[in-house]
């Protein structure tokens, strides 16, 4: 049997949505971004906070690997496409690997 080291990278992101009204706009803007993110990079992706607040937003990205430096690279890359969205700025993110 071949053991293999495994490498669970967690990008936790936090939005704030400016000039946004409502939760169903709220929930459009983020439906559009985890899909796009989902199709472009492979990933894990889900809202996992603030679900009641229709200015902020938090959402969770997961990506498993075999090797720390390219779940890095993935993460880094998920929050560049993340930032340069441009309906919803980025106030704190924070990156975990296991």
């Amino acid at each position: 049997m071949v053991i293999t080291a495994m490498v669970v990278g967690i990008l936790t992101v936090e939005f704030y949505i400016p000039g946004n009204n409502s939760l169903k706009e709220k929930r459009r803007l983020l439906k559009s971004l985890i899909q796009r993110v989902k199709n472009k990079f492979n990933v894990s992706v889900a809202e996992v906070g603030e679900n009641d607040k229709y200015r902020k937003a938090v959402l969770g990205v997961a990506v498993v690997s075999n090797q720390r430096s390219h779940a890095d690279a993935v993460l880094n890359h998920v929050a560049d496409f993340m930032e340069s969205n441009g309906h919803m700025e980025i106030t704190h993110l924070e990156t975990e690997l296991l």
